[in-house]
């Protein structure tokens, strides 16, 4: 299942749906998923209360996921495209403003709005604060390696706004910040929330300003 920007794929279904009306039940179904992860964490999901929740039969939960382990995975794979799109947006509200005659701040006010959503989704997106990107915490390994997804979706969201290189030396040089960037954005955002449950101002503002340092070198 495609995610609606046609980026990283949602994980196999077992059943994709093909009407309007399976799509909104599994819609549902994701975002019952969400809220008891809010509600309960990870660890006392169950599938029949997901399906109690979304106001679905408990087959139809089956119909799609066989697992709740396969059900957080693609609330995290929705949760992706979502970022995605949010950014996408900015991005865009920026270029329409920089065309207008205002100035615009390149790459490094990319990068600021890469980390604001990532914050509001973080305070604001249900289920969010659990899953993210990947499996729930206390699951640290994964097959999909989430930070690596990320990394490589932002590229690709960024590159023709930035002019980046796709291919040789510098394109393996880029893609390689991109993914250190992610992997320490992702490390010290972690610490801003166990600091301060909103997240630690001067913790973000210093993640800005490591953020752009390092991809000074690689950017400008």
């Amino acid at each position: 299942m495609i995610g609606q920007d046609g980026g990283v794929p949602i994980p196999p279904l077992r059943r994709a749906p093909v009407q309007r009306r399976s799509a909104e039940r599994l819609g549902r179904i994701l975002d019952a998923c969400a809220e008891l992860l809010d509600e309960t964490g990870y660890e006392d999901l169950s599938t029949r209360a997901v399906a109690e929740r979304a106001g679905v039969p408990i087959g139809s939960v089956y119909r799609f996921f066989s697992n709740k382990r396969a059900m957080a995975e693609a609330l995290a794979h929705r949760n992706l495209d979502e970022y995605a799109a949010r950014v996408t947006e900015r991005l865009a509200a920026s270029a329409a403003s920089a065309a207008s005659g205002a100035d615009g701040g390149g790459w490094r006010e990319a990068m600021d709005v890469v980390v604001d959503e990532y914050l509001a989704m973080k305070r604001g997106a249900p289920g969010f604060a659990l899953v993210e990107f990947g499996m729930p915490v206390p699951v640290t390994a994964t097959p999909d390696q989430p930070n690596h997804l990320v990394a490589d979706r932002l590229r690709e969201l960024l590159g023709e706004r930035l002019g980046l290189e796709e291919s040789g030396e510098a394109g393996e040089r880029v893609r390689v910040a991109f993914l250190l960037a992610v992997e320490a954005a992702d490390a010290l955002l972690r610490l801003a929330f166990r600091v301060h449950p909103e997240g630690d101002p001067v913790i973000v503002a210093e993640t800005k300003e490591l953020l752009r340092a390092y991809l000074a070198g690689v950017l400008d």
